[in-house]
């Protein structure tokens, strides 16, 4: 399974990277919301092999250029990627309104906040989001 990562910081970029590398996965890596935009750019005009599309999206929601519920948004309108899971990291508190928002607006099906949880957690949260989003299906 391939996972589209945009986070603006190196470190948990990597660290996310990583985890995802470990657990079987393959990492697609983004180093801004800017930077997703752009991708979604190419495959939208048709610039990017369909058959490498990620089936899973991670993405911190304050990033550089576009936030992380806006790039989720766009994912939610593309018609290749609309029904993948789409999870978004956050440090900062969020209402509940916020929370709600991002979710119905945007498309989201988790919000998490930072600091991450431990290894063993968030990818038993990460399961679980993809088992509920691909009906069990999961790789």
């Amino acid at each position: 399974m391939r996972w589209l990562i945009a986070e603006d910081e190196a470190d948990i970029r990597n660290l996310v990277a990583m985890m995802c590398q470990v657990w079987g996965h393959q990492p697609m890596t983004f180093e801004s919301g800017q930077r997703a935009w752009d991708w979604l750019d190419k495959l939208e005009n048709g610039e990017y092999d369909e058959s490498q599309l990620p089936e899973f999206a991670l993405m911190d929601i304050r990033m550089p250029g576009y936030r992380g519920d806006e790039v989720a948004q766009r994912i939610r309108q593309t018609q290749a990627l609309k029904h993948i899971p789409i999870m978004l990291m956050t440090a900062f508190v969020l209402s509940d309104q916020e929370r709600q928002k991002m979710m119905q607006e945007a498309g989201v099906d988790v919000i998490i906040n930072k600091p991450l949880p431990d290894f063993i957690e968030l990818k038993q949260l990460i399961e679980d989001t993809i088992a509920r989003k691909y009906g069990n299906e999961t790789e």
